[in-house]
C-alpha cells in the first residue's frame, strides 16, 4: 500500500461516488463511552412464545406450519402494502410526495429456535439461498413491481425484534436510493468500458489480495476499498451476473459455504454472535435491459473493538461523510486469521 494510506485520507465508494475519511491513527484512542449488553446465548431449540418457530402463532393469530427447512410468509405488519392506491402531492414543486406500494415477506431460515447462519449446516442454508431464488422469481412477476430488497437484520444492537434466524424481502414500486446511486455507477462504467464495474474491481483486488477474505470457484468476499463500518465485507459473484435468477445450482453451493465461512469468521473475531445487517444488490426487475448490474451482497457489522463496543455513525458521519478508524486492510487481516470453525465447536 502506499505510504500515505498510513495517515488521514479519503477514500472513494466505487459504488456510490460518495467519500470516506479514513483515520489510522485513531485506531489507539481510549474508549470510555457506550459499552453495548451481550445478549445472553442460550436460547432453546424451541421457544413456546416465539412468533417464528414451527406450530406457534404468530402476533395476528395465524399458526405457523410445522416447517422442516426454510419458511417465508408476508409480514403481519408490512411497512408496504400491495393494495396502496395511487396517488402524488406536489405544493409549488418543493413538498412532494407519493403513495409506494409493496409487498413485505418475512423468511425463517431454520426451524431451529437457537441457531443463526454460521451455525446452520450448509443444506439448510442452502435451502435459504433457494428460497431466496424462488422469491425473486415469483415477486418479479409481479409487473408493477420494480425492486426487490432481500436482506437480513441480525442482533437486537441492529434493530432485530425477534432472536429467531430470518431475514427479509421488500418487493415496491419504486428504486430505493441505494439503488439509485449504484445504477448510476454501473451504468456509467458499462457505458464506457463494456465490462462490468464489479467484474475489473474483483480483478484488481485477486492480484493484490490485500483485503480478500473468501475465494472459491464462483465467489469473492472482501472488505471494500472504500469500507465505511469497521468489518464491512462484500460478497460479489466471479461471473457477471444481474440477479440471483442467474446462478446454477452449482453457484449456489458456492454462495452457500461463502455465507458460512464469513459469517464463521465474523463469530470467531469477538467470541460472540456477531450482529450485522446485510442484504443483496441486483438489478431492478421489469425496467427493461440492466446488463451493466453486477449481483452483490453488503454486510454492515457495526461492532469495533469488542463483543460490547460498536461503531457509531453519528455527528462528522451523519452530516459530512462516513469516517473510520481502523483501515479496511487492518479490518481483512483480522477477518483472514480467523478459524473457519465456529468458537462453540472448538
Amino acid at each position: 500500500m502506499l505510504s500515505f494510506l498510513d495517515q488521514p485520507h479519503t477514500r472513494i465508494n466505487l459504488l456510490t461516488g460518495e467519500k470516506i475519511l479514513v483515520s489510522p491513527h485513531r485506531s489507539k484512542r481510549p474508549w470510555q463511552g457506550q459499552v453495548e449488553d451481550l445478549p445472553a446465548d442460550n436460547r432453546p431449540e424451541y421457544d413456546p412464545k416465539c412468533y417464528l418457530c414451527p406450530g406457534n402463532s404468530r402476533a395476528d393469530g395465524t399458526q405457523n406450519p410445522d416447517y422442516k427447512e426454510s419458511f417465508v410468509f408476508v409480514n403481519d405488519f408490512s411497512a408496504l402494502l400491495a393494495e396502496s392506491s395511487d396517488g402524488t402531492y406536489n405544493e409549488g414543486d418543493l413538498l412532494k410526495a407519493e403513495t409506494e406500494r409493496g409487498i413485505c415477506k418475512v423468511i425463517s431460515f431454520t426451524p431451529r429456535h437457537d441457531l443463526t447462519l454460521p451455525e446452520m449446516d450448509l443444506p439448510a442454508i442452502k435451502a435459504v439461498v433457494d428460497l431466496w431464488q424462488q422469491e425473486f422469481q415469483e415477486l418479479s412477476n409481479k409487473e408493477w413491481i420494480k425492486y426487490i430488497q432481500i436482506f437480513e437484520n441480525k442482533g437486537a444492537i441492529m434493530g432485530c425484534s425477534n432472536p429467531h434466524p430470518h431475514g427479509q424481502i421488500w418487493a415496491q414500486s419504486s428504486l430505493p436510493v441505494e439503488i439509485e446511486k449504484e445504477a448510476l455507477q454501473f451504468s456509467n462504467y458499462y457505458k464506457a468500458n463494456a465490462k462490468s464495474l464489479l467484474s475489473a474491481y474483483v480483478e484488481i483486488e485477486l492480484v493484490k489480495q490485500e483485503r480478500i477474505i473468501v475465494d472459491n470457484a464462483h465467489f469473492v468476499a472482501l472488505v471494500p476499498f472504500w469500507a465505511s463500518w469497521p468489518y464491512e465485507t462484500l460478497v460479489i459473484s466471479k461471473r457477471h451476473v444481474t440477479n440471483i435468477l442467474s446462478f446454477t445450482e452449482e453457484e449456489k453451493e458456492d454462495l452457500a459455504k461463502t455465507l458460512q465461512e464469513l459469517t464463521i469468521r465474523y463469530d470467531n473475531i469477538f467470541q460472540t454472535s456477531f450482529p450485522y445487517s446485510a442484504g443483496m444488490h441486483q438489478a431492478p426487475v421489469n425496467s427493461g435491459d440492466q446488463q451493466e448490474w453486477h449481483w452483490h451482497m453488503h454486510f454492515y457489522p457495526p461492532l469495533l473493538r469488542s463483543a460490547s463496543v460498536k461503531k457509531f455513525m453519528v455527528g462528522y458521519e451523519m452530516l459530512a461523510n462516513p469516517q473510520r478508524d481502523i483501515t479496511p486492510e487492518f479490518a481483512a487481516d483480522v477477518l483472514r486469521k480467523q478459524s473457519t470453525t465456529h468458537y462453540k465447536r472448538k
